[in-house]
């Protein structure tokens, strides 16, 4: 697809997205309304004859409440501190297994630690890439994206290059998480962070527009190192620019069931957090009492 055409093309879905957005209950202050039509869940008989079609994964709005979610399944145990130690790496691997994790999060030095650590079990190796500026060139973050798969990573999770998206150098976001989604090849999940906030809502729009053009898996809303994280607008935001078609991460500042379940709730169906433990914890105490 060529200049013109891709910038029209994302043109025409921001426009689209938040017109739609503002018909919904977009308020004066930015703020997204709860839609008005209740969202049913399905069924378990429903999803066992989706499965039966061929369906492997599944992604909606359903209240939280509605369908409680097994929120160890949904969580990304993250350490990205600079000053991580190899016994604090391995721990969170050791939680991991113990709780069942999705993955653990690490900085790509320790993608190797991690691989051996969780070896055999069904928690995967997320690495970050362009971290956590997003300012690296497309060619630094693809070689970090093919290494750390070669060293076994799985998933992939890149900041996008903010300040193109600001400058309105559309080419250059798009093709910038594109090159990281070929650098692995298939062999890898890619999540594009957005740093949602740095961005308002049609830059956030855009973002996801070009994310899904691009071949990313999903798209995240923060790094947790630019002095904002997930809100419940954006992920809800999100999700309906991205539909069922991607993945949506919800990542900073989630410390607690109740944050968790919110986002969830909103429509993310990936949870970053560092407090993972604490979050599947409380949800463990809340069932026995």
């Amino acid at each position: 697809m060529d200049e013109r055409s891709r910038s029209t093309l994302v043109d025409r879905i921001t426009d689209r997205v938040l017109a739609r957005l503002r018909a919904e209950g977009l308020t004066a202050s930015g703020d997204l309304a709860a839609p008005e039509t209740p969202v049913l869940a399905p069924t378990d008989a429903h999803l066992r004859a989706m499965v039966a079609q061929g369906a492997c994964r599944f992604s909606c709005e359903v209240k939280a409440r509605s369908l409680p979610p097994d929120l160890a399944s949904t969580i990304d145990h993250t350490l990205l501190k600079p000053d991580a130690t190899e016994a604090e790496i391995r721990k969170i691997c050791v939680e991991a297994r113990e709780y069942h994790f999705a993955s653990v999060c690490v900085n790509p030095h320790w993608v190797d630690v991690c691989a051996a650590e969780l070896r055999g079990s069904s928690v995967a190796v997320c690495t970050v890439v362009g971290f956590p500026l997003g300012a690296t060139t497309t060619a630094t973050k693809a070689f970090e994206a093919a290494e750390a798969v070669r060293r076994g990573a799985t998933e992939v999770d890149m900041v996008i290059n903010i300040g193109a998206l600001k400058s309105g150098d559309l080419d250059t976001v798009h093709d910038d998480i594109e090159g990281v989604v070929r650098a692995v090849a298939g062999q890898a999940c890619v999540k594009v962070i957005l740093e949602t906030a740095l961005l308002n809502d049609d830059e956030k729009v855009t973002a996801c527009a070009l994310a899904k053009e691009a071949g990313a898996h999903y798209v995240k809303t923060s790094t947790g190192f630019a002095g904002g994280g997930a809100t419940v607008e954006d992920v809800r935001l999100m999700r309906r620019v991205v539909g069922s078609d991607l993945g949506v991460k919800a990542s900073g500042g989630i410390r607690d069931r109740e944050t968790a379940e919110a986002m969830i709730e909103a429509g993310a169906n990936r949870i970053g957090a560092s407090a993972g433990v604490k979050i599947v914890a409380s949800e463990c105490g809340s069932a026995s009492s």
